[in-house]
């Protein structure tokens, strides 16, 4: 192996409906979050949930594409990779968030139907 790669791959369900935001020069930008969750036993034997959130980001065309074809609940396989940001809040704290760009994604199934 002769080049580390950044490279991330999840599945998860969309919390939201994607936001779009389009920039002067015609460059879109998608905004989504998704879910990935794993059960696991603790100490006491109980069954736990654990709930992940993850911000993504969808540049150029895939961004216009997952604002067609993406809603909320849908259950998607995205790659892409990690991103580190800080940035300085009002009151001059400094503050750091991690990202995925997201370069692919499949939809694995629509919305998750309820049960009564």
């Amino acid at each position: 192996m002769n080049a580390l790669r950044n490279k991330v791959s999840l599945i998860g369900r969309l919390g939201a409906k994607p936001e779009v935001v389009k920039f002067e020069k015609g460059r879109s930008l998608a905004k989504l979050s998704i879910a990935t969750n794993e059960s696991y036993k603790n100490k006491e034997g109980e069954w736990v949930e654990n709930t992940q959130w993850h911000k993504v980001q969808v540049w150029g065309k895939n961004a216009e594409l997952v604002a067609k074809v993406l809603d909320t609940g849908v259950e998607v396989a995205i790659d892409g990779k990690l991103v580190n940001n800080s940035y300085q809040t009002k009151e001059g704290e400094k503050r750091f968030s991690t990202e995925i760009v997201m370069k692919d994604f499949l939809i694995l199934s629509p919305k998750a139907e309820k049960t009564a």
